[in-house]
């Protein structure tokens, strides 16, 4: 039975040797081929990058071999290599496009497969949809099989993006800031494809930068290589004992970011997100419209209000933040998940970019993220936001999809409704400003309820209003 084979929000992931084996991945390689045939893209060629996973190094040589067999050049990276640094080399060779084999933060077992068009940004649905039409089209002729492509030991051409990238990245960041104020940074790239980035960046004798879980590990010593509040309690640790400035966290293909403060506070991407905004209107003072999800804070919004700029929602997704950041020029771009990307960079995520951008923020302040978020509440007021996971049977999940079809009470937590948000989800925007956002996911019996709120009892409030109107 062949295996059912789909792009998610960011590419296809599946569990080694079960699902994603090497047999799928040539399929898969396959798909693309023809897409950037049937496009006039291919004789640009292809930049293939890979992450820390297990197998990861040989996968590539998998695709690599696929696509040196059609004819369609390679510059495979010579070790693993970031997302968005692979996303980069597109720029620098001037290629088709790029794969990246990553399953980013999922757990060890898992690898994954992500396309990345000559844009250097996350695939639009159109393009993912075109790709599983070539899968499933190679499935039901057969013309996948009779063994993979074994890859020539020199069609590929080995290439080190990293350079080029560290070229373009200084463009984008106030390093004499960063040096002058002579910052403590501790980095953690969590075993991940972010090793060897923002350490050596930013090694110099005015910057001490340590760095931990900096060697490669499939396993990602036992955790998730997933740089949230609760992951990273070593680096908050040796943050606090080190008296650093900050610590730099990279999920496992360095595509996001997570970030300590000097007391040990976590500070989550949606206060990170406005607090970058406001430096880069406020102190740098460039102008321009800000794109954030629909789950990600309205402080955003309250920040474009003062400074008259506009705001774009969009869906869940970096793919559409990807896409108003080429098309509408914004400034910045992020979700509440931990993605980011600024004007003058490529449209996808950047978790390097990201750390040394709160670097400069805190070199160029004089003071901690905590007491810039203190300056910006001051100013803007302050937001609580707040994701709930709620597990539900299959029939829980499609009686509750039901009633959202339709949910637009007149009240909810005894705040009055606004308006109804169906970019992504069912989405109600409340009297004072505050929302709730109900979103189904697509692969699990399970409901995310976002709420942002002004105070955490209106938060809790809110929350407990949304899933007993819907029974969760």
């Amino acid at each position: 039975m062949a295996t059912k084979i789909s792009f998610g929000t960011d590419g296809w992931r599946g569990i080694l040797a079960r699902d994603f084996t090497f047999d799928n991945v040539a399929l898969v390689t396959r798909a693309v081929a023809d897409y950037l045939e049937a496009h006039h893209l291919a004789g640009q060629g292809v930049v293939v990058g890979y992450d820390n996973r297990f197998l990861s190094e040989q996968l590539a040589a998998t695709v690599a071999g696929v696509f040196t067999g059609r004819g369609i050049p390679v510059y495979l990276t010579g070790r693993a290599t970031p997302t968005p640094v692979t996303a980069f080399a597109i720029k620098e060779h001037r290629a088709g496009g790029a794969v990246m084999l990553t399953a980013s933060h999922n757990p060890p077992e898992y690898n994954g497969f992500k396309f990345i068009p000559e844009y250097a940004g996350p695939a639009l649905p159109h393009i993912t949809r075109e790709i599983e039409d070539n899968i499933h089209r190679l499935q039901a002729t057969g013309e996948h099989e009779g063994g993979q492509a074994e890859p020539s030991r020199d069609a590929a051409q080995k290439i080190d993006p990293r350079p080029a990238y560290f070229q373009h990245i200084i463009k984008l960041i106030d390093l004499d800031a960063i040096r002058k104020a002579r910052l403590r940074v501790i980095v953690d790239p969590m075993y991940g494809a972010g090793i060897g980035y923002l350490e050596d960046f930013l090694a110099d004798e005015s910057v001490q930068v340590e760095a931990i879980h900096n060697r490669r590990d499939p396993l990602f010593g036992g955790s998730l290589p997933e740089p949230t509040g609760k992951s990273l309690g070593e680096l908050r640790s040796l943050v606090l004992e080190r008296n650093a400035h900050l610590g730099l966290a990279l999920d496992g293909d360095a595509d996001r970011f997570g970030i300590i403060d000097r007391d040990g506070t976590y500070i989550a991407p949606n206060l990170f997100l406005p607090l970058l905004y406001y430096h880069l209107l406020q102190t740098r003072g460039e102008r321009g419209p800000v794109a954030r999800t629909v789950a990600t804070t309205h402080l955003l919004d309250r920040l474009a209000r003062a400074f008259n700029q506009e705001v774009y929602e969009t869906p869940v997704g970096f793919k559409y933040i990807g896409q108003h950041l080429l098309e509408k020029n914004c400034l910045l771009g992020g979700e509440e998940s931990g993605g980011l990307s600024i004007r003058g960079h490529i449209p996808e995520k950047d978790g390097i970019l990201a750390g040394l951008l709160a670097a400069e923020m805190v070199a160029a302040h004089g003071k901690s993220l905590g007491d810039l978020a203190s300056e910006v509440w001051s100013r803007f007021g302050r937001l609580y936001s707040e994701r709930l996971d709620v597990h539900t049977s299959a029939e829980e999940k499609e009686r509750v999809l039901g009633l959202l079809e339709d949910f637009y009470p007149p009240e909810i937590g005894g705040l009055k409704v606004e308006r109804r948000i169906a970019v992504d989800g069912t989405k109600l925007v409340l009297e004072n400003g505050a929302w709730v956002l109900v979103r189904a996911s697509g692969t699990e019996p399970l409901f995310r309820i976002y709420v942002e709120a002004s105070t955490e009892e209106e938060l809790r409030r809110l929350q407990q209003a949304a899933r007993s109107m819907l029974g969760l």
